[in-house]
């Protein structure tokens, strides 16, 4: 790539000759203010703050659109350029809803943080005589919620639907100052095709779009004396959770989110990896019987529930590939309080389950009616990272300082494949490992590479019992379209399909902070003493009742 040399703020540098002047200016560490731009995914230059003045050009520049040519000279830092910022961060708080002290997103949002930068006081919006538009707030799902009262309009979550899930859930509404982001046609969430992945939430500045909060609901049940309260957390969090409490990126901070458990009041420990193993032997176990008796193939996992949303709204023509078993969340609420609380004298009836996840779509799926046996909720409230960090803010809980913990309970211990689930391709690779050892009855090599990687489809051939297995991993609502478009036009046969709705698997869920052993399932022990104790085999009668579930065709924007 030819380069060029450029000028900003009287240091010369030289860069690519595709730079937009933003980008030049970050090279040289000068951080130039901007609320609607995300690199590749929304470059509008709607909100004007990252202006910039060029010599010999008229007026100030929208630096994150302005194509850079040899010897070009640009000022950041001019008094004129200060006043520009500062006049639109005004007439942006003047619609603004400052609930600072309460809000999500208190520590990391970038219009306050810009706000204090610049020292801008909200002189329109306390106004008595300003006419400060409506606040509507969309609540109607059970995972989502928008604000048209911090929301901006920078657009962020529009295009990030649009090129991230692939969906375009969202728009701009209505006209003028009347102009707010929701579904088309003044649609609820629930019905207007949106799958809950969550990339709107993690693209948005402020708390204009955000998890549906369950925090408070989790301390009513840790206080009530009636209630046990059980705590599974996902694998990714582990090494993410820290991130809200400014640890390094992806350190492992297992023991001192278990020691946390132990200071709120928690009665029970069980980490979802736990219930992946019992996922990879259902879920396996159902493609070796499908295999065998010319059941429909390929099979489609069913762990992303942002997946089956997409699959129930977009492609009901393949819910038949759809495997039945439920997601490890799902399962592992339903061996707490259908075996577990039987063996720890509990009633189920009083136990409450909670599931701390990456991902804003577990707290759809465990609201769906399937997701219950005999009356009893597989899981009751689901904290996303942030909220969970959030309830430990709340508490006053100092998490970096925490000494290491431990779980209790039998069910902690995992066999190591269960893990991996938290990243694309985790799934495959686990169930793989599990159903080439069942099928071939022998010890099988369990390093399944080409299914590992952060591309958005993967595809790999395996011999396995002498059959050739074809298999996919598919992450990202836009790959999972691009995937379908291809496999309908190539009619190639596949068998084994792994699907996320999340782009790079579970670890980059819409509900994470915004910022070699052999490992197979089959050899659990605690797996193996429930199937002994409890379930029989995988895919029992009463494995199918408790850990399998449905799905059926969903229909948009219902009357």
């Amino acid at each position: 790539m030819k380069k060029v040399n450029i000028t900003i703020d009287g240091k010369l540098i030289s860069v690519p000759e595709n730079y937009s002047v933003l980008e030049a200016a970050q090279e040289l560490g000068i951080d130039v203010p901007r609320l609607c731009f995300l690199k590749d995914i929304n470059e509008t230059s709607s909100c004007r703050l990252c202006v910039v003045d060029v010599k010999g050009m008229r007026g100030l520049k929208n630096s994150c659109t302005l194509e850079i040519h040899d010897g070009m000279e640009v000022t950041t830092n001019s008094q004129q350029i200060e006043n520009s910022i500062v006049a639109n961060l005004q007439l942006l708080a003047s619609n603004h809803v400052f609930e600072c002290w309460a809000c999500e997103r208190e520590h990391n949002c970038e219009f306050l943080h810009l706000m204090r930068r610049y020292n801008v006081e909200n002189v329109y919006g306390e106004s008595t005589n300003f006419d400060k538009k409506e606040r509507m707030i969309n609540d109607s799902s059970s995972a989502i919620v928008l604000d048209s009262g911090k929301c901006i309009l920078c657009g962020r979550c529009v295009t990030a639907c649009e090129k991230q899930a692939g969906l375009s859930i969202l728009d701009f509404n209505d006209r003028g100052n009347e102009t707010y982001v929701g579904p088309a046609l003044f649609h609820n969430m629930e019905d207007s095709g949106c799958i809950y992945c969550g990339k709107c939430i993690q693209a948005c500045p402020v708390a204009a779009i955000k998890e549906k909060s369950e925090i408070d609901n989790v301390i009513d049940a840790l206080k009530d004396p009636n209630k046990k309260v059980i705590v599974a957390a996902a694998p990714s969090v582990r090494v993410s959770l820290g991130e809200e409490f400014n640890s390094d990126i992806g350190e492992n901070v297992e023991g001192k989110m278990y020691k946390s458990f132990e200071l709120l009041g928690f009665d029970e420990t069980i980490d979802t990896s736990f219930a992946a193993d019992l996922t990879i032997l259902e879920e396996g176990t159902e493609f070796i019987n499908r295999v065998k008796n010319g059941g429909k193939l390929p099979l489609f996992t069913s762990c992303s529930p942002g997946w089956v949303n997409y699959i129930e709204q977009y492609e009901p023509d393949y819910l038949d590939n759809l495997s039945t078993a439920k997601s490890p969340q799902q399962m592992a609420g339903a061996i707490a309080k259908h075996y577990y609380a039987d063996k720890l004298g509990y009633k189920k009836e009083d136990v409450v389950m909670v599931s701390i996840m990456p991902c804003i779509a577990k707290k759809h799926e465990k609201d769906r009616p399937e997701m219950e046996h005999n009356g009893v909720r597989d899981v009751d409230f689901v904290l996303t990272t942030r909220e969970y960090a959030r309830l430990l803010k709340r508490k006053g809980v100092d998490f970096m300082k925490l000494e290491d913990g431990h779980p209790l309970g039998d069910l902690n211990k995992y066999s190591g494949a269960a893990p991996i689930f938290g990243a694309t391709g985790g799934v495959m690779e686990a169930a793989l490992r599990t159903v080439s050892e069942v099928l071939e009855e022998k010890e099988t090599p369990i390093e399944f590479k080409e299914a590992r990687g952060l591309q958005g489809i993967k595809e790999a051939t395996y011999k396995v019992a002498g059959i050739d297995v074809n298999i996919a991993v598919v992450h990202g609502g836009a790959s999972i379209k691009e995937f379908f478009k291809k496999m309908k036009k190539s009619k190639k046969q596949y068998h084994f399909v792994e699907f996320m709705a999340c782009t790079g698997g579970c670890i980059n869920g819409g509900g994470q902070p915004i910022h070699p052993a052999k490992r197979k399932s089959h050899l659990n022990p605690v797996i193996t003493k429930i199937y002994e104790e409890f379930l029989g085999e995988p895919g029992s009668h009463l494995a199918h009742e408790l850990l399998h579930t449905t799905y059926k065709k969903r229909d948009f924007y219902k009357d």
